[in-house]
């Protein structure tokens, strides 16, 4: 299974709101040059990010990104379900509907796979965090 580099970019960039500057706004700027990608494509994530209300976008000279939400309650999933939405990873091509056993299989794994990434909060790895770049 993979997600996009969409998910990588956001999960950097919310790592760093998290760990470097939870109540400052922070450029798109500075965000795409600490995570090296374009400013362009990074606002795009961001947009996204703020739209599933994670972070907010603050106007004005020293304006820029933070969080919106308590960090300690930002999970992984949340994340991920801002960019990547939703939608299951799996669906049967086969028209058995629910009584299909292999998309069974693969729910319950997507679900168990859910369930940790919803328990796992970016600001766990907040004191590790040495800096993007």
């Amino acid at each position: 299974m993979k997600f996009s580099q969409a998910t990588d970019y956001a999960l950097h960039a919310m790592l760093y709101l998290v760990s470097e500057a939870p109540d400052k706004p922070v450029s798109v700027q500075l965000l795409a040059e600490k995570l090296g990608v374009s400013q362009t494509y990074l606002s795009k994530m961001l947009t996204k990010l703020v739209k599933a209300g994670l972070i907010q976008s603050v106007s004005g000279v020293n304006g820029g990104y933070r969080l919106r939400r308590n960090r300690e309650d930002i999970s992984f999933l949340d994340i991920i379900h801002a960019i990547e939405g939703t939608a299951s990873l799996f669906e049967c091509s086969f028209n058995h509907g629910s009584e299909c056993l292999i998309q069974q299989v693969v729910i319950e794994a997507e679900r168990q796979m859910e369930q940790y990434l919803q328990n796992k909060k970016i600001s766990e790895l907040a004191g590790q965090f040495k800096g993007i770049g």
